[in-house]
């Protein structure tokens, strides 16, 4: 399946996975494919705050660098250092081992702003 059924996603083509009080945050499949190869990803420090839709880092790839915009607000718990030595596991894994972002969640109400699967195919489809 290409959008999983258990994410939120944003329109700037963020996910979160919600676990308790915490959220795992990435970028979605379709964000990776337009962006090809990921060469760099610069991430933010654990314990800074972040609030929804506010940029937390940027992604560079071949073709260029895309600022990376917080689906939810939080403080960051834990970003993902394999991503140093191994960008292209965003490629590789986009909704695994290619996650950005942990965060400890401000307002779970939040996710509401989001879409489920079935939502955000349909916005790729109309922005065509």
């Amino acid at each position: 399946m290409e959008y999983p059924e258990d994410l939120y996603y944003s329109h700037e083509h963020t996910w979160v996975r919600v676990s308790g009080t915490r959220g795992t945050v990435g970028i979605t499949n379709f964000a990776q494919q337009e962006m090809g190869e990921i060469l760099y990803a610069e991430l933010p420090n654990e314990g800074s705050p972040i609030e929804q839709g506010d940029v937390f880092g940027t992604l560079e790839s071949s073709k260029t660098v895309a600022e990376l915009f917080s689906p939810v607000s939080g403080e960051i718990i834990s970003v993902n250092e394999d991503l140093e030595e191994e960008p292209s596991l965003v490629n590789d894994d986009p909704y695994g081992k290619g996650w950005l972002m942990v965060l400890e969640l401000d307002d779970p109400a939040e996710l509401e702003d989001l879409c489920n699967s079935v939502e955000y195919e349909d916005f790729l489809e109309k922005k065509g």
